[in-house]
């Protein structure tokens, strides 16, 4: 046995010990279970660093300059992705990723033939020890790419280092909200720049098919989030709602699922928007938290969080979801403590908003109809302590 192979080697002896000569899984115990699973986790883990390596190998003699020589040509691929998706079972996409992470992680070879380190070698470590899978690799890489130039080569080996050590005993889906996370911490001024692009992928479609109507929707996380909160907070209330008028055993009880009670908040609270004549739907409380820290929000810099998402948000884009209705902005302090819990009486009443649409007949800056405006504290109303009245009231 090679000592390269030594990895896997020891991953399969851990899940012959854990598995201790049972017949079938079914004859395993509890314990058992869990052992089985973490070797089975350790022994993927290891194999997909392999496969990596190997990937980054593939693709080195399938390069284009090689003709008809690529490796991947000879065997009948176009390029190194489809020889090794169709080989292993996965998507090309996912075989692309494979091939990038074993690029970044294995060590490069110079214009002489010399080895030189690998690109994340902090990576690299950690996919030869079985503590990350290729997947979580790939998500912490493509970051590190994308802010390496406005952190420079010191700051990217810290940020490296760190987010390998904290993705460790992480799930997939957890290292890549931590990796949104990390991106607004490492590179805040690119903040606003990824929101605008975000917004500007957003879209709505609606149509019909097979007598049903069909909608597929792509929000950013300031339109996201007031929807994720309005159709949440309705489920919320129906789960309340039946948990203390029916008995969960009784055949009257509501066993649809999650997503079809989504579907039926949804159709529910756009009913009641059409006819309601308050504009403030009742949904059991359901508000959208915006959490920002109190520097970031005086100077304009860095970024805030929405409750139930993990996309960053702009500084101003922060602020304008301040002023909208069901919006409540959590202010904190350095060490993260509330210093302010925003409260919805700041907003403008349905008579307030009639006299301002009445007294400047729209926006009072471009001439928008009252329609497509709101009203406006002209003097802030968490900064400079401004009233909610038509004195301070502004259509915009």
């Amino acid at each position: 046995m090679t000592e390269h192979l030594h990895p896997l080697h020891e991953a399969l002896q851990r899940l012959d010990e854990a598995w201790n000569g049972a017949e079938h899984a079914d004859d395993l115990t509890r314990a058992q279970l869990v052992a089985v699973t973490a070797a089975l986790g350790l022994l993927h883990r290891r194999s997909g660093a392999m496969l990596a390596e190997v990937a980054a190998c593939v693709a080195r003699e399938s390069r284009t300059e090689l003709g008809a020589d690529s490796l991947a040509k000879q065997n009948g691929f176009r390029n190194a992705a489809q020889l090794i998706a169709t080989t292993t079972g996965a998507t090309t996409g996912d075989a692309s990723r494979l091939v990038k992470v074993g690029e970044a992680t294995t060590p490069r070879i110079g214009l002489t033939g010399e080895r030189t380190p690998a690109k994340y070698p902090a990576a690299q470590r950690a996919l030869a020890a079985g503590t990350l899978s290729p997947q979580a690799v790939a998500a912490i890489i493509c970051l590190l790419d994308r802010v390496r130039f406005a952190l420079g080569p010191v700051r990217t080996a810290e940020a490296e280092q760190s987010l390998v050590e904290r993705a460790a005993g992480l799930s997939l889906d957890d290292v890549r909200r931590m990796v949104t996370r990390a991106e607004a911490w490492l590179d805040p001024d690119g903040v606003a720049p990824r929101e605008q692009e975000q917004r500007a992928r957003q879209s709505l479609s609606i149509f019909e098919r097979d007598g049903r109507i069909h909608l597929d929707g792509d929000f950013d996380a300031a339109h996201g989030a007031p929807i994720v909160a309005a159709v949440n907070g309705y489920v919320s209330a129906l789960f309340a709602a039946q948990k203390t008028q029916l008995d969960p055993g009784s055949p009257d009880a509501d066993h649809r699922s999650v997503a079809a009670l989504r579907a039926e908040a949804l159709s529910a609270i756009c009913a009641h928007a059409l006819g309601c004549e308050n504009e403030a739907p009742a949904l059991a409380g359901a508000t959208v938290v915006v959490r920002v820290d109190l520097k970031d929000l005086t100077d304009g810099t860095g970024y805030a969080t929405v409750d139930g998402s993990d996309l960053p948000l702009s500084i101003a884009t922060t602020r304008q979801l301040a002023a909208s209705g069901g919006v409540i902005p959590c202010v904190l302090g350095t060490d993260r403590e509330i210093l302010d819990y925003g409260r919805e009486l700041r907003f403008f009443t349905k008579t307030q908003r009639l006299a301002l649409a009445e007294r400047d007949g729209g926006c009072a800056m471009c001439g928008l109809p009252p329609s497509m405006t709101r009203a406006h504290h002209i003097r802030w109303w968490k900064r400079d302590a401004g009233p909610t009245n038509l004195e301070n009231a502004t259509s915009c």
